[in-house]
C-alpha cells in the first residue's frame, strides 16, 4: 500500500463494511473461513486499494480480545507465517535454509503477537526447535491438535 489510501477516511467502517458484503459478521469469521491465507492475502480480498495487512491483523486482535479469544488468534497466526515461509510443511532436513525458514516463521509469529502472550510463543516456539513435529507438519488452522498442545486454549 504505497499510495496511503488505506489510512483515508474511516478504516474501521471500511473494513466491516467489505466483511458484511463477503457474508460474514465479523472479521474473526471471514479470517477463519481462510485459515491459511496470510494478513496480505486477506486484506487484498478485502480491498487490494485501501485495505492494508496491520488493519486486518489490529481488527482482528480487537475481536480476540473481545471475546476471550487471543490464544485461538495467536495459534491462527503461527498458521499463516509457518505456511508462508514452509509452504511443503515442517522439513526434513534442518539445513541452513531450512533453519533460517524456521526461524523467520517463528520471527514473524512472534511479532504479530500481542505482549499478553509473548512468553507463550516463545516457549511454544522453543518446544518445537528441541522436538520438531513430523516432516511436512502443515497445521491447517488454530485447531490443530499440536498447537492446542502447545498453547491450550487458556487465555492470559
Amino acid at each position: 500500500m504505497s499510495d496511503g489510501r488505506a489510512w483515508q477516511g474511516n478504516v474501521k467502517t471500511r473494513l466491516y463494511e467489505r466483511v458484511r458484503e463477503r457474508g460474514y459478521d465479523s472479521l474473526t469469521a471471514f479470517a477463519e473461513a481462510r485459515p491459511t491465507a496470510s494478513l496480505v492475502e486477506l486484506a487484498d480480498e478485502l480491498g487490494p486499494d485501501d485495505i492494508a495487512a496491520v488493519q486486518v491483523f489490529s481488527g482482528l486482535v480487537a475481536e480476540a480480545e473481545r471475546s476471550r479469544k487471543v490464544t485461538r488468534l495467536v495459534r491462527g497466526q503461527f498458521v499463516r507465517e509457518l505456511l508462508e515461509c514452509l509452504p511443503d510443511g515442517w522439513p526434513a532436513v534442518l539445513d541452513d535454509a531450512n533453519r533460517f525458514k524456521i526461524a523467520k516463521a517463528l520471527g514473524s509469529w512472534t511479532a504479530f503477537t500481542p505482549t499478553t502472550h509473548e512468553e507463550h510463543v516463545r516457549r511454544a516456539g522453543d518446544a518445537l526447535l528441541a522436538t520438531p513435529p513430523p516432516p511436512g507438519w502443515r497445521p491447517l488452522g488454530p485447531d490443530d491438535e499440536l498447537l492446542r498442545t502447545l498453547l491450550p486454549d487458556e487465555e492470559v
